[in-house]
């Protein structure tokens, strides 16, 4: 690869690394890494050795990280469209592994399409708490939603918001927040070369006031005690060491953490604690990482639920009911928080039977908080606990979409399906991964058991190997397939 880098950059680069200059340039003409990062809410790092079938090699920054060689075709495996791992380039995993975060915690990736980092945040909090993960496009958000719903993370919220509608509604509420912030994308002109044309067209002096005001509305929705990452792709310093400086000297109750050191990486230039992966010292791209603290608070994590306006209170409408996008309390989402299916909160049931609900809910080994059911028009979610929706913020997903519900018939969904297996849910198939139906059925095709398989009645969780695909109806042998449109393997 010849990379036809700008003069201005060359001499700036030049400047930045000295002796290192010349194996930068050399660095730029070897093939990227290939990464995929494992599910750990389905699957043991480990199990990947064996099941995926191609070499593997740690990543040492991650331990749920690995690198692979070759071909092959990741994103066409079962095991990939049952949301058993992530293909990420292996420097952008880093992010998400130095926030520390638990599960309770409520955090919010400002800045996260298309969703590799939020993946794995999602996967951290082992289905508690909340994970809130916003991109200001909303064409972006909806690939963004699809990666989380096909990871089986539950407690999600993804919007389409800009960070300053986010800040007026969520003052210190979130007790971890990412900011991967958009940047001149210096550090991937390897991997994707057209990035060149786009810093000249807008270089380090567009990005670095757009990167502070993110920061600024990301500080104001941190709780004290939170932790907040601040991430680039980028190896400006104006971009990323400067940046931070800034949000020290405007928010003097941050601190900055310093990041543990490993193999390869680099301190911050001007500024210690902070870290700077460059492609020709790692097996990745470039990458910078600053870890800053909020402080006051115990451990930064807290579960006072609400949604609070912009002076920190509680707001009326808010703790009504579910709003629509207006703001506005709907008619259907009046009467339809679920809660009374088992002696819930006192809300009025869903107009008409409920009793297929029930009867689905019942085949699940879920100890499901009933309260936490809403119904939007024919919709029905699972929100995360102490969660409810804000006026006017342009939600994509509120909490689990369990599925829709029209006079009494309940149709689960495909993020359901991807949220159970054959641990948590009565009637399954599960297939090998080697056998065929799983692609047929992964295709939209109906598929058929064979005669020394138990016959099936009724709605049936496809898996693979125990991990949900999608639902079929089941007569007899024949499995009329449900698989969502939209996700076909093509």
């Amino acid at each position: 690869m010849n990379l036809d880098l700008p003069d201005q950059y060359k001499i700036r680069m030049r400047e930045l690394l000295g002796e290192e200059y010349d194996d930068y340039l050399a660095c730029l003409g070897c093939p990227p890494c290939q990464g995929l990062r494992v599910n750990t809410r389905k699957w043991k790092p480990e199990e990947a050795y064996s099941a995926l079938g191609v070499p593997l090699r740690p990543v040492p920054w991650t331990d749920n990280g690995f690198y692979y060689e070759g071909q092959e075709r990741m994103a066409k495996d079962p095991y990939y469209y049952a949301g058993l791992y992530y293909l990420q380039e292996p420097s952008a995993m880093a992010p998400a592994r130095f926030l520390p975060v638990e599960p309770g915690n409520r955090v919010l990736d400002l800045c996260a399409a298309p969703g590799g980092k939020s993946t794995e945040l999602g996967a951290r909090l082992c289905g508690e708490g909340l994970l809130w993960a916003n991109d200001i496009s909303s064409s972006r958000a909806r690939a963004l939603l699809k990666n989380l719903e096909l990871f089986g993370i539950p407690n999600i919220c993804v919007s389409g918001e800009t960070p300053e509608r986010l800040a007026g509604l969520y003052p210190s509420y979130f007790d971890r927040i990412l900011v991967d912030a958009p940047c001149s994308g210096e550090g991937m002109f390897r991997r994707e070369p057209e990035m060149v044309k786009d810093w000249l067209k807008r270089g380090p002096e567009y990005y670095a006031p757009v990167q502070r005001q993110i920061l600024k509305h990301a500080a104001v929705m941190l709780r004290p005690g939170g932790y907040l990452m601040y991430s680039t792709c980028t190896f400006s310093v104006t971009e990323d060491e400067e940046n931070v400086i800034w949000l020290l000297r405007e928010c003097p109750e941050f601190e900055l953490v310093p990041l543990p050191a490993f193999d390869g990486a680099c301190g911050g230039i001007g500024l210690s604690g902070c870290l700077r992966l460059y492609p020709h010292r790692v097996e990745g791209e470039g990458h910078f990482l600053a870890l800053l603290r909020k402080r006051g608070g115990e451990n930064g994590s807290g579960t006072d639920g609400g949604v609070r306006d912009g002076c920190g209170e509680r707001t009326e409408s808010a703790a009504d009911g579910v709003l629509d996008g207006c703001g506005e309390r709907t008619e259907a989402a009046a009467s339809g928080v679920l809660g009374t299916l088992a002696g819930g909160r006192g809300q009025k049931p869903v107009a008409g039977s409920s009793g297929e609900f029930e009867s689905f809910l019942r085949k699940c080994r879920i100890s499901w908080d009933t309260g936490r059911f809403m119904q939007n028009g024919e919709s029905v979610y699972y929100l995360p606990e102490g969660f409810l929706p804000a006026p006017g913020v342009r939600y994509l997903r509120t909490g689990l979409l369990m599925g829709t519900l029209k006079k009494g018939r309940f149709e689960p969904s495909q993020a359901l399906a991807m949220a159970l297996g054959t641990d948590t849910f009565e009637d399954c198939v599960s297939f090998s991964h080697d056998d065929e139906r799983v692609v047929r059925y992964l295709k939209g095709e109906t598929v058929f058991l064979n005669d020394n398989e138990a016959e099936r009645r009724g709605r049936q969780l496809i898996c693979v190997d125990g991990h949900g695909l999608g639902f079929a109806k089941a007569n007899g042998r024949t499995l009329k397939n449900q698989y969502y449109p939209g996700w076909r393997w093509m």
